[in-house]
């Protein structure tokens, strides 16, 4: 569709991304970077997005802002390798300071009366909307993060769980209408379905207690099933001398290299600790046709449905079970459930939908009632059993 004959709301996007990454698929393993890169990407048919961030960002755009550069990154962090390590990062560091300096001055020489600026680091990015937030539309997109991130008048969360653990925290018993929950978003592009499995189960993140991990080990080791560790990280921070005989550590895995770890695993495993926001990497799996076995909280309740892509747990003989019982999972049914609710094609009609009605408090507001074909934003659609 060509944005320039048809446009949905008139508001401009001015989309705030991640001030120690690249915008790219290159950093695959930063969530906040990825829903900034496929959050443009999804949404540029229809709105007119500016995009703020490294230069070397490669992203779908009506215009790129540079506002920082790899010697901006250097003369932060200095030499270390992401790819092994967790990210560095702090909102008080050159490049943080950079990207607000910058990002002030080239938002004021674009931002109009009414647009939006969407605040995909949270809390990182008040300083630059705290400039603007009497002539624009301050928006939290995607908000999988602890409470004390959260700032904007208007929010999107990745999920009603985190939602309501947020409006816990927060003591926020009357919630505000101009909120939403929509998922995160996938191309399916990016992964690739198979019926047939390799005998393991893949563990696909940070290399941390939190995450589980260690359940994972446990758990795979009492099924008799190999476990393949990818991601960020290294074993003896978790108190591992050595790695146990049926795990394989395959470290940081590539967008190829990912794809087929996906494709192929019989099982996807993640045995969060914490109230999950969203876990991408389930729903990944899911595309792949890979089921999930995961806990019972957070977003899993909604995401992860028991018994159809996957089984939720709640002790180490659910997980046993689970591992066990893996290969009854239809994986055209998690495909299905995947491609249904958290495609790009899908997740742009919530959110072009949740942007209309900001836009109309530039109008009529709440009250403010046209001839609206449909109320489908929120429908979730299951797989045919």
């Amino acid at each position: 569709m060509d944005k320039d004959i048809i446009y949905f709301i008139k508001m401009k996007l001015h989309v705030l991304a991640i001030p120690h990454t690249v915008t790219s698929k290159e950093y695959l393993s930063c969530a906040f970077t990825q829903k900034v890169l496929k959050f443009c990407q999804m949404m540029d048919p229809y709105y007119e997005i500016i995009h703020y961030g490294h230069e070397d960002s490669e992203v779908k755009c009506t215009e790129h802002v540079s506002l920082t550069t790899n010697d901006t990154l250097f003369k932060a962090y200095g030499t270390y390798d992401w790819k092994k390590e967790f990210f560095k990062h702090n909102v008080s560091d050159h490049a943080h300071q950079t990207f607000y300096q910058k990002g002030k001055i080239e938002l004021n020489k674009r931002i109009e009366k009414g647009d939006a600026i969407l605040c995909f680091w949270g809390y990182g990015h008040k300083p630059i909307a705290d400039e603007f937030k009497d002539r624009s539309f301050i928006i939290e997109p995607g908000i999988g993060y602890n409470a004390g991130g959260v700032f904007a008048p208007h929010k999107v969360f990745e999920s009603y769980a985190i939602m309501h653990a947020i409006y816990g925290e927060k003591k926020i018993v009357h919630p505000a209408w101009y909120d939403a929950v929509i998922p995160n978003y996938f191309d399916p592009e990016d992964f690739e379905f198979s019926c047939a499995k390799d005998n393991y189960i893949l563990y696909l993140g940070r290399i941390t207690e939190i995450k589980g991990l260690r359940i994972a080990i446990d758990a795979t080791a009492r099924a008799a099933k190999k476990l393949v560790i990818a991601g960020q990280g290294d074993l003896k921070d978790l108190g591992y001398d050595q790695t146990p005989n049926h795990v394989e550590v395959a470290g940081y895995a590539n967008l190829s290299a990912r794809k087929a770890l996906l494709r192929d695993a019989q099982a996807l495993i993640l045995p969060t600790h914490y109230i999950e926001p969203f876990g991408g990497v389930t729903i990944e799996a899911l595309f792949s046709g890979t089921p999930i076995i995961t806990t019972d909280w957070g977003c899993f309740a909604e995401n992860n449905l028991h018994g159809i892509t996957g089984y939720r747990c709640r002790n180490m003989n659910h997980f046993v079970w689970a591992l066990n019982n893996i290969r009854d999972i239809v994986p055209a049914n998690c495909k299905k459930w995947a491609t249904s609710n958290f495609s790009l094609d899908r997740v742009s009609e919530m959110y072009k939908e949740y942007l209309e009605s900001i836009d109309n408090l530039n109008r009529g507001g709440f009250y403010e009632v046209d001839d609206k074909e449909s109320l489908n934003w929120l429908n979730k659609y299951y797989p045919n059993l």
